[in-house]
């Protein structure tokens, strides 16, 4: 089992009245809350919007299963990666450093540094593409403002975690909400959800592409290096029992943080199909869907799709930059200044709009690099978890294992299908 002295853990007073048995119940998850919620950003980010505005548009409710399934996989691996991070101490990039050939570790942090960057293409557009919309600005004026406020959210981070926790989960907050009430708008055929959302079908070969990019938008590789990195300085566990008491509290939290996040996901198919299917089926881009809203659904429900779609390209793109950072640091002990790497994040998402490529096609191009990067932290998140080297007591049960395992294949075939009909070598 691995031995680290983490440090400048920082962990509360109330902490440590939960590990010594003085506070129970919802009151006990409280100090411990913050990682699963800030992760869970991954996955209500801009390209869950482009995804899952296509799904219900075209499909209506057909695969609100899929987004299920894609939200299970995601509880399962995000918890593996909490567990990693409280187990061991280290993060999942740091992991891999100390147990990794060191060839094989650059290429591991080259291709994730490339997916984190690709990760804050998507999620930068999507901010923006939102502010350029609801102001009516050019695009690259609302990329300039994305730029200095999540900057300044980031900077929140300096003057202690739980600030930049609390923000993040306002803004998670403003997208849940902004969804509710956007239920309370567009018509819902709630018998025929009841029935669709655990019945798998996929109604053709398109339906195939779509449910491949709903599970590619879900499972993000910078979300698996961040959480371990958020769990492993929270507490100073000072017995085995106590580790076990932050082990169950985390999980408790990544079940309700995502199933928050899995709610808010299916609000969107169900947005979506409520607005445009049958009408407007080939609704794919997130500015032609606001378009459409406005008439069909009045000007109030296209605003609250932009608030939601701002509040998530901001929280994302945070998200994206603290994870980008933690990668660095895990794979190669080396870290650069917060306003470098939001520099260099963002030069991407400026070059695709100078040179005039399209931001939803630029969107979907970033989840294809996603989708290369992925198999390297869910292999290595299997495998660190299940070995009683790195995890002594705490490795993974078998039924755990082979959960994962399956899982794994799963996501990584689909993303290979996904790639496959992306350069024409299949057709789907």
């Amino acid at each position: 089992m691995l031995q680290k002295v983490t440090p400048e853990r920082t962990e509360e007073p109330a902490m440590r009245e939960v590990l010594d048995g003085r506070r129970r119940g919802l009151s006990a998850l409280l100090p411990f809350a913050g990682p699963a919620v800030v992760v869970s950003v991954a996955y209500i980010d801009p390209g869950n919007f482009a995804t899952n505005i296509q799904a219900g548009a075209r499909y209506g409710y057909a695969l609100l299963w899929v987004v299920v399934m894609a939200n299970l996989v995601a509880m399962l691996f995000q918890s593996l990666s909490a567990r990693l991070g409280i187990v061991t101490g280290y993060s999942l990039a740091e992991v891999c450093r100390e147990n990794l050939p060191k060839p094989l570790v650059y290429v591991m942090w080259v291709v994730s540094e490339l997916a984190a960057m690709a990760t804050d293409l998507a999620e930068f557009l999507g901010g923006a593409i939102g502010l350029a919309l609801l102001f009516h600005l050019p695009l690259l004026v609302g990329m300039g403002i994305t730029a200095v406020v999540t900057y300044g959210l980031l900077l929140l981070e300096g003057k202690g975690y739980r600030r930049l926790e609390l923000t993040i989960g306002a803004l998670v907050g403003v997208v849940g909400l902004s969804y509710l009430a956007e239920l309370f708008i567009a018509p819902v055929g709630w018998a025929s959800l009841g029935r669709q959302i655990f019945v798998p079908n996929l109604p053709d070969g398109a339906a195939v592409a779509i449910a491949v990019g709903i599970i590619g938008a879900t499972v993000m590789p910078h979300a698996l290096f961040l959480h371990s990195g958020l769990t492993e300085r929270r507490a100073r566990p000072k017995t085995t029992d106590e580790r076990r008491r932050i082990i169950r509290l985390s999980n408790l939290e990544v079940v309700l943080a995502l199933s928050v996040a899995g709610l808010i996901n299916l609000a969107m198919v169900v947005m979506a199909a409520g607005a445009f299917h049958g009408s407007h089926p080939d609704v794919a881009k997130i500015e032609t869907a606001y378009q459409t809203l406005v008439p069909l659904l009045g000007g109030a429900a296209a605003t609250i799709f932009l608030i939601s779609l701002i509040a998530s390209g901001f929280s994302s793109s945070v998200v994206g930059t603290m994870a980008g950072q933690m990668i660095m640091q895990g794979f190669v002990s080396f870290s650069i200044p917060l306003w470098l790497r939001r520099a260099i994040t963002m030069i991407p998402s400026f070059a695709v709009v100078i040179a005039g490529v399209d931001a939803t096609r630029a969107l979907v191009l970033s989840q294809i690099a996603l989708s290369i990067a992925l198999p390297f932290p869910m292999i290595a998140l299997v495998w660190f978890t299940s070995r009683r080297a790195v995890m002594g007591d705490f490795r993974n049960r078998p039924a755990v294992s082979v959960a994962a395992v399956v899982a794994a294949l799963v996501v990584l075939a689909l993303n290979v299908v996904l790639l496959l009909d992306t350069f024409g070598v299949v057709a789907l």
